[in-house]
């Protein structure tokens, strides 16, 4: 099994290196599909899996001077918090428990879905705000729209593992259209590592992270990231998003039918 997974790593890191789109989307789904994990282990699991993969991407961004540590403290102000509230919601409710696996999984497909979304609509909501400036929030209201879309952003992630990657850079977009894209990748993985740490530590402690799992994912990813990155350059990007569109959509349609 331990193989399985370290193949399962590589898939996803060579998915990641070619599409940008967070790990998550695609792990979380893999994890309790072909393996059958507990929603909430594939969940904590992902997470701690994220927080380490993201640490190395924002230190390389950090070096480039792409990230807007503004933005990723206002995004922080609302996603840290909503991330413990939700950890401690789950621990109310008891996150190892059979009902809330079912939510968990089902929280998994909406957010799957909901990067679907942000696949398929990104450039379309982009050129409709560039197209209509006085609809560009500006100043105070920026900046609490920002803080609340880290706070949906701390939950989704927190329940689901997924939303910092492609519904994160999305949001971004629309909310700093002026931002370049090394700048939106930038910040949107130096906010997730605060996010994914906390969100982890909260699993760690409802013992809801498999070590053994995650040494192995990390193990296949690393290489997988890397070579990626090298095929993404003679892959075309429309069809790579168009795939992954319709994949995470069956992955989604999968998890409810459960």
């Amino acid at each position: 099994m331990t193989f399985s997974y370290i193949v399962s790593g590589f898939a996803v890191g060579l998915l990641v290196g070619m599409t940008g789109v967070g790990g998550g989307s695609l792990m979380t789904p893999l994890l309790t599909l072909l393996f059958g994990v507990p929603p909430s282990v594939a969940v904590g699991t992902d997470l701690a899996f994220a927080s380490i993969t993201k640490g190395a991407g924002t230190l390389t961004h950090r070096l480039r001077g792409t990230v807007r540590w503004d933005i990723v403290k206002r995004l922080c102000l609302g996603a840290l918090p909503a991330a413990v509230l939700a950890t401690l919601a789950l621990k109310s409710f008891g996150a190892l428990n059979r009902e809330i696996g079912v939510v968990i999984r089902y929280s998994i497909a909406c957010s799957v879905l909901l990067t679907v979304v942000a696949l398929v609509f990104k450039s379309k909501m982009l050129f409709w705000i560039n197209a209509h400036p006085e609809k560009q929030l500006q100043g105070k209201s920026l900046v609490a729209a920002t803080v609340a879309a880290g706070a949906v952003l701390g939950v989704l992630v927190t329940v689901s593992s997924i939303g910092a990657g492609a519904i994160g850079a999305t949001l971004l977009v629309l909310l700093y259209p002026r931002m370049s894209s090394a700048e939106v990748a930038g910040t949107d993985i130096a906010y997730a590592v605060p996010l994914t740490a906390i969100a982890a530590f909260g699993h760690w402690w409802l013992g809801s992270i498999n070590w053994s799992l995650l040494a192995s994912l990390l193990i296949g990813s690393l290489p997988g990231i890397t070579l990626g990155s090298w095929v993404a350059r003679s892959m075309p990007e429309r069809f790579l998003r168009v795939l992954l569109a319709m994949t995470l959509t069956g992955v989604a349609v999968k998890l409810m039918s459960q």
